[in-house]
Formats: structure tokens, sequence, C-alpha cells
């Protein structure tokens, strides 16, 4: 297929297009996403490097990373284990395994390269399935780990996916407030004060966009997740592909990435305005109004541990969490509910421990961390057997307003031997 205008030097194209829009993936840059723009008009997806473009990214231990010796150069070390679908800070593009095309979808499947080393291949695979609805793109994505070392990291912040838009699109816009889908308006995300040029805020309609100054550009949406990173680095500047000058957006998650773990998200891309990006989140309303309910069946759904770990992937049915050292805490996912729609908690877990009591936190929207009064202890029975614990949320004063996070410590001081079994958190409607 003929190139387009404002794809990469040396790029072998795959295209899917309908009357609204055109995406492309680059089968010498590991499938990664090179090329978005709305009928008739530019790409707006940069491709300065190989770190740039739309893609998949992943981060785990150790940190540093190094592989036979070969270690990464000081400016990457903190990095750690970052296998990546594009390529390497050296210029080699991810090798392609598999790719197919019948003009309604695109299949590829990547073998990526370690970020910060010298063309050294991740031991893991990626897989993406696009299609095309209206003019947003939909994109399946799969991480497929084969990691010799079986080590269980902490949790680390994913890049769900990494989106880079070229120099026009310098504003970061989100919705940030309490009043999701309200028609409030969005909110201009301010520019990190730190040495770092990304912010993180929480985007409570579950969507974040690049914009020029007519409130055009590229937006990002999450279902399902509320938390993203972003800003500009460089100057505004022209529709240059190869320019150095990008803007940035990543949704973010917390997740334990295990030696073996098959790991899936969703996300979508739209070209156009802020208007029909945020339409775009509106329709999807009233999965995102639902009140946060997480069933560990097969997986941790986005759940992380602090001073805890669990019995590792596959998850059959519940996650088996370890509770031997001080202070053991599990934490959720983001999510947003309002407490006065949600005054009860139900946890479903066998918990195995000497003590009588656990204690459940909660994080309110606009806070890093619980208030010193966001917590409600409760009795627990330590015999190791399944109990349903319902829990009066609204029975505590403080528990009002707007909460994004739960923390759970099912016993104050971890001891050998101690053990949770965890099926279910749901919060609940009134009675």
């Amino acid at each position: 297929m003929a190139l387009s205008a404002g794809v990469p030097d040396g790029a072998s194209m795959s295209y899917l297009s309908n009357a609204d829009v055109k995406v492309g993936i680059d089968l010498n840059r590991g499938g990664a996403i090179v090329f978005l723009a709305r009928a008739g008009e530019e790409n707006v997806i940069n491709n300065f490097d190989l770190g740039r473009q739309v893609q998949l990214s992943f981060f785990s231990g150790p940190v540093p990373f190094s592989v036979n010796g070969q270690q990464p150069s000081e400016h990457w070390e903190h990095i750690g284990w970052n296998p990546i679908q594009a390529g390497d800070d050296f210029k080699h593009g991810s090798k392609v395994l598999e790719h197919r095309n019948d003009g309604q979808s695109i299949y590829v499947k990547t073998l990526p390269l370690q970020w910060p080393l010298n063309n050294v291949p991740g031991d893991c695979t990626f897989e993406s399935w696009l299609r095309l609805d209206g003019a947003v793109v939909t994109v399946r994505a799969r991480l497929n780990n084969a990691r010799v070392d079986k080590m269980q990291y902490p949790a680390r912040l994913q890049e769900l996916p990494a989106v880079y838009a070229n120099a026009p699109f310098h504003r970061v816009v989100s919705y940030t407030g309490d009043q999701p889908f309200s028609d409030a308006p969005a909110n201009i995300i301010p520019k990190s004060t730190g040495k770092h040029p990304w912010s993180f805020w929480q985007g409570t309609e579950g969507w974040a966009a690049l914009l020029d100054d007519n409130d055009r550009g590229l937006g990002l949406l999450t279902p399902g997740r509320t938390f993203f990173t972003g800003g500009f680095a460089g100057k505004p500047g022209p529709n240059d592909t190869h320019a150095t000058s990008t803007g940035y957006l990543a949704g973010q998650g917390q997740e334990i990435l295990d030696h073996n773990i098959v790991y899936e998200f969703r996300y979508e891309l739209l070209a156009g305005t802020l208007a029909e990006i945020r339409a775009r989140a509106m329709a999807s309303k009233a999965s995102s109004s639902a009140l946060p309910a997480w069933t560990f069946e097969n997986d941790r759904q986005g759940w992380i541990y602090m001073n805890a770990r669990d019995a590792g992937w596959p998850v059959r049915g519940a996650l088996q969490v370890t509770l031997d050292q001080e202070d053991p805490q599990l934490l959720s996912a983001f999510s947003f509910w309002r407490a006065e729609e949600a005054p009860r908690l139900s946890i479903e877990c066998a918990i195995k421990t000497s003590h009588k009591t656990a204690v459940v936190y909660w994080q309110r929207h606009g806070e890093d961390a619980p208030g010193a009064k966001d917590f409600i202890q409760f009795p627990i029975q330590g015999d190791g057997e399944f109990h349903r614990y319902e829990i009066d949320l609204a029975s505590v004063p403080s528990y009002k307003g707007s909460i994004i996070r739960l923390r759970f410590d099912p016993v104050p001081v971890g001891s050998a031997g101690d053990t949770i079994t965890i099926k279910s958190v749901r919060l609940m409607k009134p009675r």
C-alpha cells in the first residue's frame, strides 16, 4: 500500500480507513501506531524516535535491568525492565512476528525490545487488535510474559498505552472534577513543577487529550481507568511527525507483572475536537457510573500490595496473599464513586490470623492518601474459612463526597502464617 504523507522514514505501513479516519501501523517499528488522521487532514502522531508513536510499554523489576552483563546507560538506570513496542533507544526496531489486515481489522504480534538496552529482545510478546468505529480507533492490547526471572517484583506504573502527538497539540486537557458527565468545563492540566515534564491526574470521565489552540487534536479514552499522566515537552510548532517537540499522554495503571502473566487492556484514540472526545466518553457513562466491584476470579482487577505478596499468576478464583510483613496492605485500582451512593462494602474472604480486627481506608477525590479519620475498623474471624463481611461505611462521618480508592488492611501487623484469600470486594447501594 502506498505510503501516506507524514509517516516516519523507512516505514512499512499497514492501514485501516473509512470515511472518517485513517490509522496506520509500521511493521518496521513493531506494529506501533505511527499514523492517525481524520479524512483529508494531516497525521497527528509524533515519530521523532522509537520512544514516541502510540505504543505498548511495560515496566517491572529489577532496577536497574541488565542482560548478559550489558548495563543500561546511566540515563536509563531508573527504568528497569521496560520492553516497548516500537524499538530501543539505540535505533533498532522491534520485530513483527505476525500480521493480518482484512480491511476491517488489524492484528499484529510483536517481539519487543528492551528500551534501555542495545538490541536486546524482551522476554515477552505483545499483541494488538485494531478496529474502527466511525472516527474512533478501538484497540485491544495484550502482554504475554515468558521471563526466566520468576521473582514477583512490586507493582509499577504502566503506560496503557503511551501516546505522543505533534507540536501543535500543546494543551493537555481532561476533566478532573468530581461532577463527571455533567457538562462541567474541562480542565487544562498544569505543567509539572518538578524536573520531569509530565503531570499526573485523575481524569474522572476516563479521557485525556492533547489539543491545539482551536480545541482540535488527539484524545485518549481509557475504559475503566481514570488515572493519567501527560504533558508537553519543547515548543509549540508545525505539524511535523519528525519534530522533537511533542505532547504526551498515557493511561496509567499500577500492575504486578508476573514472569508468566497474560495481561490485557483496551483503549481508544480519537483525532478530532474536544467536543467529539467528550461525547465519546459520555457514551460510556452507563458503565462508568456503575459502582466499583472487584471479583478476583481470573486476575487482580488492578489491585496491588504494600508489604505483601500473592501466589502469582495465574489467578484461580481468588487472590492468595501472604501477610507476614509489617503493616500489609491491599490497595484497589483508582476509580470514582460518591459515598452516598455506596454506603456499604462487602468483602468475601478467608483470613488466617490471631488478630481480631481489620481496617478499610478510603481516599477522597483531590487527596493523595486517606485522611486521618478516613477509615473503619471491623471484627474478623481468623479461622481461615470464607466469610462475607458487610461493612457500614456510612457509619463514619468522614465517609462522604467523592471517593477514588480503597485500602484494605486485613491485619495490623503481619506474622508468619498469616494469610488472606480474597474472592471479591463490592461497594453496595443503600438498602
